[in-house]
């Protein structure tokens, strides 16, 4: 089918357009944006006048609990076309059958594009290696113990030497488990306050250190997975000046709150890693703005009873994946950020990071994946108007601006 989307305000931060122009597609590809190819003829056009056309977000961590369409469908309602799935699902994504299944499953719901990650080790445990070769053949994008630690460094070593020699990318969430394994929130003043064990801000640097030592040693690309901390983001900084292949993401809420936020033991503000400082948070907001980090969603759907708990037995983590872009919207407005500089953290800096050219941009040739969205639009944050089958995040009552009204995937209209 050859679409033409028509009068919008074209924003594409890899390619520098920021424009009001045509976008026309064909057979799930774009052809051109600007003025009507030669003997175009479209079979639909979709009329875009008000909206911004984006390339469809790429959130780099959005977990699925057990509702893998009605997840799929919240993040296409929140102009999301590709998220990636971390590995510890139950049972984890080590053996290439599991990987096969889920992403035929996703593809056949015809929603958001699923890319997985795959288990470094076998059943997560931290000790045998997985099948990687294999796994990357089912459709693994790269490979992450997701909240699991590797306790055995030579086990580590093995990991990124064997996905160094075979070119996969390592995807590590950096927390000591030593260092984190009894805490509930930042190691600060309101943890103290609140009487909470704390999380120290080493037990992500430490984590770091060595993941990067490692890295520079066997030359493996590195992700580091929902940094938490201003000395965790320079040294990451620090080691992409000295031409470490490491790159990172922030979760979105990381980006807005602070261990201020836990309030008076509020679990809506409960997240793994914990909110940190201010200073932690600002420090996070630049690190972005410069280009060391990406964002994600860190969508981690969780039951009402997960959270009506005492804070230090609630579940960690919040909705995401349709609170993603009016956040990003939010930040970049804070900090007086052209609309394009906004976006680049959602489209073409997390299709970077997975090495692909075909999504995050309106290059001609890449996948028509695109976002029709409203920037101005208020809309209050509510259960109502969450699609995701979880209702809990620190937002809940808050108005927003911006929401998504069209997403195509691959040219086809996925939500609206």
């Amino acid at each position: 089918m050859k679409i033409a989307i028509q009068n919008g305000r074209v924003v594409d931060p890899k390619n520098q357009i920021d424009q009001i122009a045509d976008v026309f597609i064909a057979a799930g590809k774009i052809v051109h944006v600007g003025a009507p190819p030669a003997d175009f003829m479209a079979d639909r056009k979709i009329d875009a006048t008000g909206l911004i056309v984006a390339p469809g977000i790429v959130d780099l961590c959005a977990r699925l609990g057990g509702h893998l369409a009605t997840e799929l469908g919240a993040a296409v309602a929140g102009g999301i076309s590709t998220l990636v799935c971390p590995p510890d699902l139950n049972p984890p994504l080590d053996e290439p059958e599991r990987v096969e299944r889920l992403t035929q499953e996703a593809a056949d719901l015809r929603l958001a594009r699923l890319l997985p990650l795959g288990a470094i080790t076998q059943n997560l445990d931290g000790e045998r290696l997985a099948e990687m070769a294999g796994l990357a053949a089912a459709g693994c994008v790269a490979f992450s113990q997701g909240k699991r630690p590797v306790l055995d460094t030579q086990a580590l070593l093995r990991a990124f030497e064997y996905a160094a020699t075979f070119g996969f990318a390592i995807w590590m969430q950096p927390q000591d488990f030593y260092l984190s394994r009894d805490g509930f929130a930042h190691d600060g003043e309101v943890a103290s306050r609140l009487g909470l064990t704390g999380i120290p801000v080493s037990a992500e640097t430490v984590a770091i250190a060595t993941f990067l030592i490692l890295a520079a040693d066997t030359g493996v690309r590195l992700h580091l997975r929902r940094i938490s901390s201003a000395a965790g983001m320079d040294m990451i900084a620090r080691a992409r000046a000295k031409g470490i292949a490491v790159t990172c993401d922030v979760g979105i809420y990381h980006l807005h709150l602070s261990e201020e936020d836990i309030g008076f033991f509020d679990t809506l503000a409960r997240f793994d890693p914990p909110l940190r400082s201010a200073a932690d948070r600002d420090a996070l907001r630049q690190g972005v703005l410069q280009g060391v980090a990406a964002l994600c969603s860190d969508h981690t759907p969780l039951s009402h009873d997960d959270k009506l708990l005492p804070f230090g037995e609630a579940k960690p983590g919040a909705t995401g994946l349709e609170l993603l872009l009016p956040l990003a919207l939010q930040w970049g407005g804070e900090a007086g950020l052209p609309l394009m500089d906004a976006l680049a953290p959602l489209t073409a800096a997390p299709a970077a990071i997975l090495g692909r050219d075909d999504l995050g941009c309106l290059s001609p040739g890449a996948r028509a994946d695109l976002c029709l969205f409203s920037p101005d639009e208020p809309w209050q944050v509510t259960p109502e108007t969450l699609s995701s089958a979880s209702k809990h995040t620190p937002f809940l009552g808050r108005e927003l601006l911006g929401k998504a009204k069209i997403t195509l995937v691959e040219g086809v209209i996925r939500g609206r």
